[in-house]
C-alpha cells in the first residue's frame, strides 16, 4: 500500500488509521478468535500501516500520522472488551510511536471520538438499551456526534500547525467525557 502511494504521489505526508471493528459480548463468551479478530482489525493494522509509511516519511523529513481511536480507551463497558481493549492500545501505541519518531519528525497522534453516529453505534444503539438516551443526557452538547464533527481535529492534527504536537489523544466527544452526569 505505502509503495503504490509513494509510487503514484512520489511521497507520502498523511496517515490516517481509520479501523473500527467490534464484536459485543460479555467477557465470558469471547472466543479467542473473536478477541483476536478485532486486535487484528483495529490495533496491528494501525501499526503496519504506521511501520509501511515510516521510511516515505522518514525520506522527506516528516509525517503526520492520525490513528482513530476512541473514548472507549479511557472508559470501559461490560460487552466491549477487545474493542475497548485494542482502542487503548492504539493510545498506547500512539505514545510509543511518537517518540520513537520524533527525531524524524514525523508527529503521531490520536483523535478519539465519542459518540459519533456511525453504523457501529447504530449497532450499538438496538444492541445496549437505553443508549441513545443515556448518550444524550450525559453530553453536554445534547447530540450524538456526526462524522463532519471530527474534521477540525484532523486538519488541525493534519496541518502545520500542529507540528510541536506529538503522542496525545485528543478527545472528539461534545464534552460526554467532561460530565459526571
Amino acid at each position: 500500500m505505502a509503495e503504490e502511494v509513494r509510487r503514484k504521489l512520489g511521497r507520502i505526508d498523511i496517515l490516517v488509521n481509520n479501523a473500527g471493528i467490534n464484536i459485543r459480548k460479555m467477557p465470558q463468551d469471547y472466543e479467542a478468535s473473536e478477541w483476536d479478530q478485532v486486535m487484528v482489525g483495529n490495533l496491528r493494522s494501525a501499526f503496519l500501516c504506521s511501520k509501511s509509511v515510516y521510511p516515505a516519511m522518514k525520506a522527506v523529513s516528516g509525517g503526520k500520522i492520525i490513528n482513530i481511536g476512541s473514548m472507549t480507551s479511557i472508559f470501559g463497558g461490560a460487552k466491549l472488551g477487545p474493542y475497548s481493549a485494542s482502542k487503548g492500545g492504539i493510545v498506547q501505541m500512539t505514545r510509543s510511536l511518537a517518540c520513537a519518531w520524533a527525531e524524524d519528525n514525523i508527529q503521531v497522534n490520536a483523535i478519539l471520538p465519542g459518540w459519533i453516529n456511525t453504523e457501529l453505534t447504530k449497532q450499538a444503539r438496538i444492541d445496549i438499551p437505553g443508549l441513545n438516551e443515556k448518550v444524550i443526557a450525559r453530553t453536554p452538547n445534547g447530540r450524538w456526534g456526526e462524522t463532519q464533527d471530527l474534521q477540525g481535529a484532523a486538519i488541525f492534527l493534519a496541518s502545520r500547525a500542529s507540528d510541536f504536537v506529538t503522542g496525545i489523544g485528543m478527545p472528539v466527544d461534545g464534552g460526554f467525557s467532561s460530565n459526571i452526569l
